[in-house]
């Protein structure tokens, strides 16, 4: 019996039928429960009992072209679980029929997304490894509107798009599927035609939680369940650890070059390896977070990750999604918290990636002078769709949720927050009253800070953000963008162009170091020293800093003294911390060889223990965004390059007293004003033998005499060594 339009089979047959659940599966014709199926290629399809060994009924072939097969189901009036065998060339398999079963997602699912509201939507799209109506599978879920149809295919069809064709879930866009019988580990894309027919480049899982080597690009079925975290202790103190009152010294790092295995054709470490050896690593030099240039899935080595495809998959350049997870434990139970480096800015052309993902501009605008951002020849966002808004406020709250990631460290916000970034006139269309600020970008970075910070407990936001938008940091209730911190990067450019002077010169631009306690406390700022400033022609830090060899360390040496004792948290790129002296590469592995020089293991020994000072100095840190933690003692003493200033925390009886000398001069007998007498220790002197200098100093500390000197009623004379920062705290009395 032919039950089946011809055209509906030639339909079927050729992968262009727009709504395949209503011809195959079981269903109801005059009376009777009928079997259609689509197999190119079998010789024989036959139903049987739920038990996969009582045969039913030997379905028959429906015309040209082949493949489709039905058949009346005998003594069945109604709904009923059955299975499948296929004979074909000579190969019988058995297997459950995908379109047997009903629909997965909700209602409430499809509402969510559409509305822009739905807090957990990895859960309903991506793959999903699960039991449905009683069998394991897989679950697919894609938003595809425009498309006409939409297929699943991996190697469990032959990457043949004309069988498992998704079911279209009403007016909400999205395509949904359950695959029986798949599990973790297989490699799927998503294969669409476009609203005229037109196959696409098959497309990576937007939502896909894995992703093949590359240059191979199909996703990976990846389960997020079953994982038992053994971090609860972090946890629940993580929350304490992130407040502006609490000190952060952060270790970015490239985990694809911090360290090789050379005799493994220099390789990167895996996650596991990171596990042990990095979290040993920054557990033992003092910094209190490791941040993670992006991990999420890129193509491209050489975007450093800044251009991902596979927003919600951890690379698999280094393992799997529960190999990383074991490495977040890893810096949770040596007491590191994880940031992730989050790109929802822009995202790379490439034709199995996210645009024109249905034939049309769907998460990019169609506008170019919109949606492609001329620096990076990237896509930009539509920040204005609700469901692309919904996709990336949701892979915000993903990461935080379900790899138990500390903080998001947003790139590139500058370049989301003017229409006109990067571009000349006419280049860029204004917002809806004339204005460069795009309203819609705005909106949506409000959104995912207050669903971070209202839904995730103990998390904290980061902008990088290099223009002086007001608020970055200030709640959304009072007008602000809603981020926890930002990136200072006036700060970092005013300092590293001092620091190249020539001493002699430095004089000229003494305003440079002074001039970012001007605005310090109007945002909860890190000080960062980032992988931006070594990278494209730029050189080492040590290599900006004037003068030999010596000179150069010295003037390093002092200049992160300075820097751990300015108000605002710490960042620091790997390879920094020991005065790396070639220009980063994301290629090779660090220099490590050069810590068997003492200048460059002074510089290491000097940040480890500018780590244990700041951590252990509560004036250092506790009033890091208040003005009353910071006092000039001597801010313009621009002709001896000198600066010195008082920190202060709750408790204002213990006072940190910090001397820069920024001139190859030693100032002996020097006088410096203190706000209170007693003797002051000295903590730690950048030109310590310890740390590669000369290890001039003041014997462990000097005694305050009645004195007046800069506005202060009482002084200490001191000798400040060239080129040197010394921290000095009042003793207990």
């Amino acid at each position: 019996m032919i039950d089946i339009n011809p055209d509906e089979i030639r339909a079927v047959a050729s992968g262009t039928h727009g709504d395949v659940f209503s011809v195959l599966g079981l269903h109801s014709h005059e009376g009777q429960m009928v079997v259609r199926v689509f197999m190119p290629g079998a010789d024989a399809v036959d139903v049987l009992d739920s038990d996969g060994l009582t045969k039913l009924v030997a379905l028959a072939p429906q015309g040209s072209p082949d493949g489709v097969f039905s058949g009346v189901v005998p003594k069945r009036t109604g709904r009923f679980e059955y299975r499948l065998r296929f004979t074909k060339a000579g190969h019988v398999w058995v297997s459950d029929d995908p379109y047997r079963f009903g629909p997965v997602l909700g209602e409430q699912d499809l509402y969510f997304f559409n509305e822009g509201s739905h807090t957990r939507l990895w859960d309903a799209l991506g793959a999903h490894v699960m039991t449905h109506e009683g069998v394991a599978g897989t679950h697919f879920g894609v938003w595809a509107p425009n498309a006409s149809r939409v297929s699943v295919v991996g190697n469990f069809n032959g990457w043949d798009g004309r069988t498992h064709v998704l079911r279209r879930c009403g007016q909400s866009g999205v395509w949904e599927i359950f695959v029986p019988g798949i599990g973790d580990g297989q490699p799927y894309k998503f294969e669409l035609m476009d609203s005229h027919g037109q196959l696409l480049p098959q497309k990576a899982d937007p939502f896909g939680f894995g992703s093949e080597h590359a240059p191979k690009t199909a996703s990976i079925v990846r389960a997020l369940d079953g994982h038992e975290w053994a971090d609860k202790g972090w946890m629940s103190k993580r929350e304490m650890r992130h407040s502006i009152d609490q000190p952060i010294s952060i270790y970015e790092v490239h985990l694809g070059s911090w360290r090789r295995v050379p005799e493994e054709e220099n390789r990167p470490l895996s996650y596991y390896e990171h596990a042990v050896q990095l979290v040993d690593y920054v557990k033992d030099m003092g910094f209190t977070h490791i941040e993670l240039m992006p991990i999420t899935e890129f193509p491209f080595d050489g975007s450093w990750g800044y251009q991902p495809i596979g927003l919600f998959a951890p690379t698999v350049r280094h393992g799997t999604l529960e190999e990383f997870r074991a490495f977040v434990e890893a810096c949770h139970a040596a007491d590191i918290g994880i940031i992730l480096d989050w790109v929802p800015g822009h995202f790379p052309e490439d034709e199995h990636g996210l645009g024109q993902f249905d034939g049309t501009a769907l998460y990019e605008h169609a506008d170019r002078r919109e949606g492609f951002h001329p620096d990076w020849n990237t896509l930009l966002f539509n920040y204005g769709r609700l469901e692309v808004r919904n996709y990336l406020v949701a892979n915000a709250a993903y990461w935080l949720t379900e790899h138990h990631i500390d903080g998001l460290r947003v790139d590139a916000v500058a370049s989301m927050l003017y229409r006109d970034y990067s571009r000349k006139e006419g280049e860029w269309v204004p917002n809806v009253h004339g204005g460069r600020e795009n309203l819609e970008a705005i909106d949506f970075l409000k959104v995912m800070n207050e669903t971070a910070y209202g839904a995730i407990p103990g998390i904290m936001t980061i902008a990088e953000e290099s223009t002086a938008f007001p608020g970055v940091s200030a709640p959304t209730n009072y007008g602000g963008l809603g981020f926890g911190f930002k990136w200072n990067m006036g700060w970092m450019n005013d300092t590293l162009t001092y620091m190249s002077e020539d001493p002699i010169h430095r004089k000229y631009h003494h305003h440079k170091m002074t001039f970012g306690l001007h605005y310090a406390f109007s945002e909860n700022f890190v000080l960062p020293i980032s992988h931006d400033e070594v990278v494209h022609g730029k050189g080492s830090l040590l290599s900006k800093m004037p003068g030999d060899l010596s000179e150069r360390f010295a003037n390093l040496r002092a200049y992160y003294g300075f820097m751990w004792g300015h108000p605002g948290k710490k960042l620091l790129f790997m390879g920094n911390e020991f005065a790396q002296s070639q220009e980063w590469n994301h290629n090779t592995s660090l220099d490590w060889h050069l810590l068997d020089d003492p200048g460059h293991q002074g510089i290491q020994n000097l940040i480890r223990d500018l780590n244990a000072l700041y951590t252990q100095s509560p004036s250092l840190y506790q009033k890091d965004c208040k003005p009353d933690g910071f006092e000039w003692m001597e801010g313009d003493a621009a002709e001896e390059s000198l600066f010195v200033w008082v920190r202060r925390g709750e408790d204002a009886s213990q006072p940190v007293l910090v001397v820069s000398n920024f001139t190859p001069v030693e100032r002996s007998a020097r006088r410096v004003g203190i706000p209170n007498e007693g003797r002051w220790i000295e903590k730690l002197n950048s030109d310590s033998r310890h740390y590669g200098g000369g290890d001039r100093g003041n014997l462990g500390g000097v005694v305050s005499e009645p004195i007046g000197t800069s506005g202060q009623a009482h002084s200490i004379s001191i000798t400040i060594p060239p080129l040197t920062t010394i921290f000095f705290e009042l003793e207990r009395s």
